[in-house]
């Protein structure tokens, strides 16, 4: 059942490609018999520029070129195929404005595809980057003596822990110069000597002053 409902989508939009393909076949190909059936004076090519609209349905866009390529490959033969009946300009302005009714169609259509695609693209990106930021926001209940913060379970954490968790800040350990002088006294003795020393002697010069 689940292999079933995983190949649903695909199955779908390869139905949906097969008909945009025949109705693009099909339209393309009525368009065609009708040039050839009427006088050169009448621009039924242009008609092609619907085929183009609706091949903008299928999500390949080689296929809206190559169809684009097809097409006009048929405005050109229905300009030597087709019953004469007007001036030999007017019929190659005919076939040059549908060449180019095809042509721009392509080209301005595949670049709003485009551009709609990095809008949402960049939409979906703001989107991730917003969920993975986390902020911390409100009261955070810490400890008065050890500095530990009450989650919402009710659990105690470290500071940098929990801190961690609910942001993107990283801890770097260090050691302030006053827990370095509590914690490791026999590293500053020559330090407290020389203060030592110093206060004494600052006191016998305002004792013998006064």
């Amino acid at each position: 059942m689940i292999a079933q409902i995983s190949r649903d989508p695909t199955d779908a939009t390869r139905r949906t490609s097969l008909v945009l393909y025949v109705a693009c076949g099909l339209l393309t190909l009525v368009i065609f018999f009708v040039d050839l059936a009427v006088p050169l004076g009448v621009a039924v090519d242009v008609l092609y520029v619907a085929v183009v609209l609706i091949s903008f349905w299928s999500p390949k866009k080689n296929f809206v070129v190559l169809l684009a390529a097809i097409l006009s490959v048929l405005t050109l033969g229905g300009f030597f195929l087709s019953p004469s009946g007007v001036a030999i300009w007017k019929a190659v302005a005919n076939r040059f404005l549908a060449l180019f009714a095809i042509w721009a169609t392509t080209v301005l259509g595949l670049y709003r595809i485009a551009a709609e695609e990095e809008r949402a693209r960049i939409a979906e990106e703001r989107q991730k980057a917003y969920e993975e930021v986390k902020i911390l926001r409100g009261f955070l209940p810490i400890c008065a003596s050890c500095k530990k913060i009450r989650d919402d379970q009710g659990y105690w954490n470290q500071i940098e822990k929990y801190i961690t968790e609910h942001s993107e800040a990283e801890f770097s350990h260090g050691i302030c110069p006053e827990c370095a002088r509590k914690l490791y006294p026999e590293l500053f003795k020559d330090e407290t000597s020389r203060k030592e020393g110093s206060n004494l002697e600052d006191e016998q010069s305002r004792a013998s002053t006064s």
